[in-house]
């Protein structure tokens, strides 16, 4: 993923968002927790930051602790703005974003290229400012991807095409007068 083609690169502590989203919204990922279903509340948020990520033309890393997989550590690019990192077995996401960020810190580039880290945890808000990223609670992302969802909607609503009954409605204004001089037998043109 290439950071210079992205407005800023965010970090995202995978538990801890799914943890706060849970209490923030009653809805269907407070069911996926209560049912332990992980993997599903997992593939929402990970649906919910493809949108936000590509809206905001972040390049977001979503880190999950290897706590809740067998695996060995693994990468998946979902989309060219989004990747699902799952760190080693003993690995937590909070170890995980403190040296991506701590890497950062040390290269040429690091005026550049934003770095944002969304989480909760004080301990690790207070590590990644020190190494010069900024911080951003995840309630306030949460927020914000609901907000960057409304205005997506909106965007969309806004840009169907007029509906209606006749095939006149579908029509823009100048087409529409054009016909209509012919309708009306006016041949001149306008």
């Amino acid at each position: 993923m290439n950071a210079r083609s992205h407005e800023a690169t965010l970090f995202v502590d995978g538990y801890n968002a799914i943890g706060q989203w849970s209490q923030m919204r009653q809805r269907s990922m407070h069911k996926h927790l209560e049912r332990n279903d992980l993997e599903a509340a997992r593939w929402e948020l990970i649906q919910h930051l493809c949108n936000y990520s590509a809206y905001r033309a972040f390049a977001t890393y979503l880190v999950f602790d290897a706590q809740y997989r067998d695996d060995r550590a693994v990468a998946e690019t979902i989309t060219q703005h989004l990747t699902v990192h799952y760190t080693e077995f003993g690995q937590t996401a909070d170890t995980y974003i403190e040296k991506a960020c701590a890497t950062h810190s040390r290269t040429a580039d690091r005026d550049r290229n934003r770095i944002i880290v969304a989480t909760s945890d004080r301990a690790q808000q207070m590590t990644t400012i020190g190494y010069g990223a900024e911080w951003m609670s995840v309630q306030q992302l949460l927020h914000d991807i609901e907000l960057a969802e409304q205005q997506i909607h909106r965007r969309k609503k806004s840009s169907r095409p007029a509906t209606g009954r006749f095939l006149s409605s579908r029509l823009n204004d100048s087409v529409r007068q054009q016909l209509e001089r012919l309708r009306y037998g006016d041949s001149s043109p306008s």
